[in-house]
């Protein structure tokens, strides 16, 4: 149970809602962001003094009801849920390794198969382990890069040159919300790990967006969206992406489409036809 982390995760979950969106009267003088503490406490069936221990770090181990109520109370999406139970040690018996890296060959076989959509296999830390040619073209060439630069939270948010996986975001990045929350799920369920410590702790220290997403708290997952990306040769395309599971695995195939017909289609298209070459001419 990391109890820091679950008091800080239940602060912005419990700053974020209104009295109106529980169904409570917000009353006069109401100075506290959010919901109070008792409120929740409330809401959630247990006492005030255990979910303010808890808020508070100092809190024991919150049985598996307490946290169905606090979770219910506070309005918890899946994603959050399950991350609400990481942190309080009972989701899953805690692995101190990391997400295995080895992708079911019957998995990469599909990734190589889906010809007019781009699609990569990345684990729960976010590293490329599989993908096809038409996502090198979108994204960058995964093989000229080492297995740590592969990972995709740290080439959206430290790899500042031209070209780089960064340019290929507008700013309104859902697809980057997603990378982090996974991210932070990933911390939750490998305690253990040094690698993603170390990535975390590298973030922090030189990405202020990185930064910024990470103490927002939000743990928000898009299984389905669309975003806007940047392409250095073909301009910006806007396209579909579906976050999948891989059963069995603690890895997500992500795939992204275009509907048959439309400019982002034939976009598509022409970045089969020019793979991952340039088509920039040195002066």
């Amino acid at each position: 149970m990391d109890k820091q982390a679950l008091a800080t995760f239940l602060r912005s979950r419990r700053e974020r809602l209104q009295p109106e969106d529980v169904g409570l009267a917000r009353g006069p003088r109401r100075r506290t962001p959010g919901l109070r503490r008792e409120e929740v406490a409330q809401l959630a069936s247990v006492s005030v003094d255990h979910y303010s221990r808890l808020e508070q770090a100092r809190g024991r181990h919150p049985s598996h009801a307490v946290l169905e109520g606090i979770a219910r109370a506070l309005r918890l999406s899946g994603q959050e849920r399950a991350h609400l139970f990481h942190l309080a040690g009972q989701a899953e018996q805690e692995r101190s390794g990391g997400p295995s890296r080895r992708v079911n060959p019957a998995t990469a076989q599909l990734v190589h198969r889906l010809t007019d959509a781009a699609a990569l296999v990345v684990d729960d830390t976010c590293r490329v382990l599989a993908w096809n040619s038409l996502a090198a073209a979108l994204f960058e060439d995964f093989s000229a890069l080492s297995g740590k630069d592969r990972n995709v939270v740290r080439r959206l948010f430290l790899d500042r040159g031209p070209g780089g996986l960064d340019s290929a975001f507008t700013e309104d990045d859902r697809f980057a919300t997603t990378a982090v929350s996974y991210l932070r799920i990933a911390q939750a369920r490998y305690p253990g790990s040094k690698e993603i410590r170390g990535l975390i702790d590298e973030l922090l220290a030189t990405s202020a967006e990185f930064a910024r997403l990470w103490h927002a708290q939000a743990v928000r997952v898009e299984h389905h969206s669309r975003q806007v990306f940047r392409h250095p040769q073909v301009g910006p395309v806007e396209l579909d992406f579906d976050v999948l599971t891989v059963p069995g695995q603690d890895q997500q195939l992500v795939i992204f489409t275009a509907e048959p017909g439309s400019r982002a289609f034939e976009t598509l298209q022409l970045l089969k036809v020019i793979g991952t070459q340039r088509l920039d001419v040195p002066g």
